[in-house]
């Protein structure tokens, strides 16, 4: 089966996370009120809702990398990737976790950097050497 993926989260500005999604990283706004805002983040829809307050709980993150466990984020193509990247370092837009190699010389070797939106959500974006290998097995 193939679908579109849905994920829906949670703010207390909705006009600055538009800021961020909509104009900083280009992202097309679809429908909206004035509690909440879809947006096209690369074919798959985000939902974000406006709240009076957020309660984060303590990031928790893999104890064998730097990693933290509750993110998302977007497979990109290379080209795509160090588009990106290159955009993001021209702007200056601090990095949570700087663009790296990940498993590098093994099935799966990919490139990874982290951004937090204005909420303190971490968004991995990452891209294949091997665009094959993203679900390949080693």
């Amino acid at each position: 089966m193939n679908g579109t993926f849905h994920l829906a989260f949670v703010t207390t500005d909705l006009k600055r996370i538009k800021a961020f999604y909509g104009r900083f990283l280009g992202c097309k706004e679809g429908r909206s009120a004035d509690s909440w805002v879809d947006y096209d983040f690369f074919g798959h829809q985000l939902t974000i809702q406006e709240v009076p307050k957020l309660i984060r709980t303590a990031r928790i993150y893999n104890p064998k990398s730097n990693v933290p466990g509750d993110h998302w984020g977007i497979v990109l193509g290379m080209a795509d990737w160090k588009k990106l990247r290159d955009k993001l370092k021209k702007v200056g837009h601090p990095f949570f976790i700087e663009p790296r190699t990940v498993m590098k010389g093994e099935v799966g070797e990919q490139v990874s950097l982290f951004i937090e939106d204005p909420d303190g959500h971490a968004i991995e974006f990452k891209a294949f050497k091997d665009p094959d290998a993203v679900f390949q097995r080693g």
